[in-house]
């Protein structure tokens, strides 16, 4: 076994010392260090960094002698303007990755140390760990006699249970071979773009909207029409011709409005004259605060509607568990369209997340998880209330895990300087204002999206105190020229 990992090593130091020659860190005629300083600095004894520096010597990288340090040898010299390997330019990409490379890249940062706003995360500590363990255990222990791949729409089992679970909770009424198991909503809106969209077709997307959502259509090549949004969601007064739309009714990401009963009635008629699927994003319709249930749109019209679901915001966005619920028409092709992406999602996860709704233990959770993510609301609004007052309008509140904060009186020009402050001081802070078309006009306001679901409640405090300080000591204001929103 010491033999084993000895050997392991010694194959990632000649990994290690080949990429610094190829890369140019090391030229020839360079003297590396000494077999018992490079067993140093890597954890390793001086004899299995001696195997690795003899193997060097074997392939013609390096020329050792005894009693002296091995150096590069000759004729290993990088070309004049060489690029390194790591960055050669792909060659021959198809159309879709062209589109792909071409969008805007999303900005990511390290979690803040002392509150870190970023919406869809989740706290750690709300994972149901038990409930999780046992219904693992029983499904490992239920193995097959013979392991094989599974339905591409996912295990029956869990598509049962799952039938039952959106009765209850949603109000859908649909058979299990209308759902289809993904690995987490974002795998099942990119199916949506492939199997709907074809190059040129133009698809409706709220404005401001879910980026990964517009990226999806957009990498299948579809065109983008932007529809404003307000305190009713999407405005319907005027939809274009599109092939689809994509739409958050029960909760507009990111501003929060709820789909009037007018609005849902334009949009489902528009898609009848037009031949068009409507995608709806159920992103987080388990959390609702102050408002009663509102039935998805799914219910007003099966087929015509896409039902996107997700457990990423009820248990993990690491098990990239989700489902679609389908039109009866639609099955097939999106069942095989998941068998070539990638044959089915795990299935062990797959068998835990039915035995967790069959038990009644996935609706406990939700139960106990929507009491504690109101509980964090209530503290984070309070704490906005108390420390910046009249200096901030909140919208977005009554649902979900996450609300829109604006900045009355700063523009939207000082969002960089805020964040970079706040950051600074151990604060994650993330604007709407990428959120909305990049061709069309942007908020005049400065405004942040602030999740709460991955703090505990002294973490919102201390995050909007620090916020609060940060914007009195900078005297952030409007910019000179320019109005409020």
């Amino acid at each position: 076994m010491v033999q084993l990992e000895q050997a392991g090593v010694a194959r990632r130091i000649i990994v290690a010392i080949k990429a610094q020659i190829h890369s140019g860190a090391y030229r020839p005629g360079d003297r590396l260090p000494s077999t018992r300083a490079f067993a140093a600095e890597w954890g390793a004894s001086r004899t299995t960094v001696m195997a690795a520096y003899s193997q060097l010597d074997a392939e013609g990288y390096l020329i050792t002698r005894q009693g002296a340090r091995a150096i590069v040898a000759p004729g290993l010299e990088r070309v004049s303007g060489e690029a390194p390997i790591a960055a050669a330019s792909p060659r021959n990409l198809s159309a879709f990755a062209q589109r792909l490379l071409a969008l805007p890249p999303l900005a990511e940062q390290q979690p803040a140390k002392v509150a870190d706003f970023r919406y869809g995360d989740l706290s750690g500590a709300d994972f149901p760990v038990l409930a999780w363990r046992r219904a693992l255990n029983k499904a490992i222990l239920q193995r097959a006699a013979r392991l094989r791949y599974g339905d591409p729409q996912g295990s029956s089992v869990l598509r049962t249970a799952l039938q039952a679970y959106l009765w209850r909770a949603r109000g859908i009424s649909c058979t299990p071979d209308q759902i289809v198991v993904v690995n987490g909503s974002q795998q099942g809106l990119d199916l949506c773009a492939r199997l709907l969209l074809d190059p040129g077709d133009r698809f409706v997307i709220e404005n401001p909207g879910y980026l990964l959502a517009r990226h999806a259509f957009a990498a299948a090549g579809g065109i983008a029409v932007p529809v404003a949004v307000d305190a009713d969601g999407l405005r319907t007064d005027a939809l274009p011709p599109a092939r689809l739309a994509y739409v958050t009714p029960s909760h507009q990401f990111p501003l929060g409005g709820v789909l009037s009963a007018r609005r849902r009635r334009a949009l489902l008629g528009w898609a009848t004259a037009s031949g068009a699927y409507i995608v709806e994003d159920d992103y987080d319709g388990e959390y609702r605060h102050d408002i009663a249930p509102i039935p998805p749109l799914q219910t007003l019209d099966p087929d015509s509607v896409i039902y996107v679901g997700t457990l990423s915001k009820t248990l993990s966005p690491t098990l990239r568990l989700g489902y679609l619920v389908v039109p009866t028409g639609l099955r097939r092709v999106f069942s095989e369209a998941k068998r070539l992406t990638d044959r089915h999602a795990p299935m062990l996860e797959q068998d835990a997340m039915a035995e967790l709704l069959a038990s009644g233990a996935y609706e406990r959770h939700v139960r106990s998880i929507r009491r504690k993510n109101a509980e964090r609301r209530e503290v984070l609004l309070q704490a906005l209330a108390d420390r910046l007052g009249p200096r901030v309008t909140v919208a977005g509140a009554d649902t979900g895990l996450h609300v829109v904060a604006w900045m009355d009186g700063i523009a939207a020009e000082r969002e960089p300087a805020i964040i970079a402050a706040a950051r600074t001081a151990g604060i994650g802070l993330y604007p709407v204002s990428p959120l909305y078309d990049p061709s069309g006009p942007r908020p005049e306001t400065a405004g942040f999206i602030l999740g709460y679901a991955g703090l505990d409640t002294e973490a919102l405090r201390r995050g909007v105190a620090v916020l609060a300080t940060i914007l009195a000591e900078r005297r952030f204001g409007p910019a000179r020229g320019r109005g409020s929103r």
